[in-house]
């Protein structure tokens, strides 16, 4: 089962070794409800209430909502798919490794049209056919990267590595970052027995945004910087080391502002919107699904992230107004997208613009945003205010909240 806002309020709270006293001062929340939360009294809050107490916990309001989990949690050890997973990223000791699906099929190219396929199904959010799939691709990976030549093992390893870091990028989903950072050590090690020059640069992206959860700020920041001025130092001119690079800004700029330096972070978010205007003037990557996202419009969504989170809502909406998304903009950002949008205009009041991104939100992605706290909260809120839009009700309905 989901962990509970009030146990998750505890756990912050003593990380963070404040009382519940502590925090009530330093958010501005009383303590009789920060008590009925954690005692599971009250298993809500009006959303500004929450802004206060992630305020006063020196933490994102993510961290104390929850990302929408990436598969149905029944609350029991872990489920036959994660075991899989684990047992693919993790072989066992003194255990012959899987025969691969098929030897006389299998090849790189076959490989990495898999591993693209793959990586569009974690973009579209869809994580229990990906669960399905990847140990599978995994365990084929790692046979390339041990037979053939040394050409055809360099070529096998770099299979091997963007097959580790899906492996990562979806454990972070799962909130088992623990083996997160298993896969992602050991996509490390493949990517650099591989082929590939930019893959431990990119492999260094999911690395930093793994601390980023961990709330590890200095360590991502100082790590997407390095794999920065690395690619720039030894990197080509070429399409995928400017995506590789401009991702690496953007998660250091992530990073800065959530450790409270807003203007750093807009001046790099602002450079790195400016390097998009390279990726006009040269070739396209062979196949962009297997490099790091990095587009004006991914920039520009970042950038009303940011905005929001940081309490600055006129300039969310203002960076938002009349955005064009690329075809090539995963679904997972469009997503995130409209819920900083429709979070903005709760902030500013405007009910009417936040039922309108909403609604097209659960157009987009209806069982995201049923499991998404923060869209949860943002209808909650809509709901019990004394104004309610056209559509408004069909949101709360959808969400079981009229009843």
């Amino acid at each position: 089962m989901a962990e509970h806002l009030g146990d998750r309020l505890a756990r912050l709270r003593r990380l963070a070794d404040r009382t519940q006293e502590g925090l009530a001062e330093s958010s501005g929340v009383s303590v009789d409800v920060i008590k009925k939360l954690e005692q599971k009294r009250k298993h809500s809050a009006r959303l500004p209430t929450l802004h206060a107490l992630a305020e006063g916990l020196g933490v994102e309001l993510t961290a104390l909502l929850g990302d929408p989990p990436g598969v149905p949690s029944t609350g029991d050890v872990d489920s036959p798919q994660l075991v899989a997973l684990r047992r693919a990223v993790m072989p066992p000791m003194f255990a012959p490794l899987p025969e691969p699906s098929d030897t006389e099929r299998l090849t790189v190219p076959l490989m990495r049209r898999e591993l693209a396929d793959a990586w569009t199904i974690y973009h579209d959010a869809d994580f229990g056919q990906l669960m399905a799939a990847l140990p599978g691709i995994v365990n084929d990976a790692r046979f390339l990267a041990s037979v053939g030549t040394p050409e055809d093992r360099s070529a096998g390893q770099a299979a091997l590595g963007k097959a580790l870091q899906l492996a990562g990028h979806l454990a972070i989903r799962l909130g088992k970052v623990d083996l997160a950072l298993s896969a992602l050590e050991r996509a490390m090690h493949a990517a650099e027995q591989s082929s590939d020059p930019l893959l431990p640069s990119m492999i260094a992206n999911s690395v930093a945004w793994n601390y980023q959860r961990q709330n590890r700020l200095d360590d991502a920041t100082n790590l997407a910087v390095h794999a920065a001025d690395r690619v720039e130092r030894e990197q080509q001119d070429t399409a995928e080391s400017v995506r590789v690079w401009g991702g690496l800004v953007m998660s250091a700029a992530t990073s800065a502002a959530r450790s409270g330096d807003y203007d750093t972070a807009s001046d790099m978010m602002s450079t790195a919107e400016k390097a998009t205007k390279r990726l006009a003037k040269l070739p396209p990557p062979v196949d962009g699904r297997l490099v790091s996202v990095f587009s004006r419009s991914s920039v520009r969504i970042e950038r009303v992230r940011l905005a929001v989170q940081h309490a600055r809502p006129d300039e969310a909406l203002r960076l938002a107004k009349g955005m064009r998304l690329s075809s090539d903009t995963p679904v997972s950002w469009r997503t995130w997208l409209l819920l900083d949008v429709a979070r903005a205009h709760a902030d500013l009041g405007d009910a009417e613009g936040a039922v309108r991104a909403l609604t097209k939100l659960r157009e987009i992605a209806p069982a995201w945003m049923r499991h998404h706290t923060l869209a949860v909260a943002i209808v909650g809120d809509l709901w019990a205010g004394s104004v309610r839009p056209p559509g408004l009700r069909k949101l709360a309905e959808f969400l079981g909240m009229t009843s």
